[in-house]
């Protein structure tokens, strides 16, 4: 049976797909294209239709995610107007890297291993953090807007350091920061060259970046990244539609799934502690690490099975990573109704 050319079976599976993908989106400000793309060329897609399909449905989730992050106070606009122009730079100097790395021949594999290193990189090091930090830190933004600016306990060393360079013009931001726009400038360089040199979105590198080296608070860092998005989402799509590499029959249904999932996924982070999230976020991005080194393992030795095995991983990543977010926050919905009913009893 068919809908618009295209099977119904295959039909649900997109929608499915973008559930999963919706929850994650919304949860971490990332994972996207970094699932959705590897996934369609394994079904057999041209490159440029995955790419551009991706790309396209990013845009789309990232709008839903971040009207939700909205809703809950949870973006940042001053900041993540700035952080555009400073990844919009930064992304032009990668790209200059990686066309001078293709001129040479290296760009395949510097390219591959680069990405394998930073993915678990980052993934290692936010999930050894997170578990240092005890898990016990509430993230709740309107607590963090309330605090003692000089309480910072919370805020990485590096943030704090960064955040100690007193150079006009400095600017405000949510959870009671005050910091240097050009600092902010410069962060956002860095993760745009890579962002560049990588060909990746950068979500997985913009949100720890703005957690870690400027300091503001998780659920910020995960709605400012998504605002962000819409942005570079929009233009990309935009440029791949004009030449036709946008499959609607693809992107459709991944968006009517992604659109529950993406508001399921931002309401989470209003739930879950923030160093739940940490820890998830940083399981996600070493599991991701795993399954982009099998495929190029695969791809060096010539073995076709292994980018299906890769598949595999990050789709069992995905589903085990969302599956525990919902968990989670079940769990704090439970407990939350059980202190209320408590309460009550108490009164009563």
């Amino acid at each position: 049976m068919e809908l618009f050319g295209v099977s119904v079976a295959l039909l649900a599976m997109f929608s499915g797909f973008g559930l999963l993908i919706g929850i994650l989106f919304g949860f971490f400000g990332m994972g996207g294209s970094f699932l959705v793309t590897p996934a369609l060329l394994v079904m057999g897609y041209e490159p440029n239709v995955a790419v551009g399909s991706g790309l396209a449905f990013v845009f789309g989730t990232s709008v839903i995610a971040t009207l939700k992050h909205r809703d809950l106070g949870q973006v940042d606009y001053k900041l993540g107007v700035s952080m555009i122009v400073g990844t919009t730079l930064g992304i032009e100097v990668g790209k200059i890297g990686l066309e001078y790395l293709q001129h040479i021949g290296l760009a395949d594999s510097v390219v591959s291993v680069a990405y394998v290193a930073l993915l678990g990189g980052i993934g290692a090091f936010v999930t050894r953090e997170a578990l240092r930090g005890g898990g016990g830190i509430s993230h709740d933004v309107e607590e963090t807007e309330g605090a003692d600016e000089g309480d910072d306990h919370d805020i990485p060393d590096v943030a704090k350091k960064i955040q100690s360079y007193h150079v006009p013009p400095m600017i405000s931001l949510r959870g009671g920061i005050t910091v240097s726009l050009w600092m902010v400038l410069i962060v956002a360089f860095f993760t745009g060259l890579l962002s560049g040199f990588l060909g990746v979105g950068g979500g997985f590198i913009r949100m720890p970046a703005l957690f870690y080296a400027i300091g503001v608070p998780v659920p910020v860092a995960v709605g400012t990244d998504l605002f962000e998005i819409v942005f570079s989402g929009g233009i990309g799509s935009f440029l791949y539609a004009q030449s036709g590499a946008v499959d609607l029959s693809i992107v459709a249904p991944l968006l009517a799934g992604s659109a529950l999932g993406a508001r399921l996924g931002a309401a989470a982070t209003s739930l879950v502690d923030e160093e739940g999230i940490k820890i998830y976020f940083g399981v996600m991005l070493l599991l991701g690490a795993f399954a982009v080194a099998i495929r190029q393992v695969g791809n060096f030795l010539g073995i076709d099975v292994l980018n299906t095995v890769s598949l595999i991983v990050i789709l069992g990543a995905a589903l085990l990573v969302s599956g525990a977010v919902v968990v989670s926050s079940v769990r704090e919905l439970r407990a939350e109704a059980e202190t209320d009913s408590s309460v009550r009893s108490t009164a009563d």
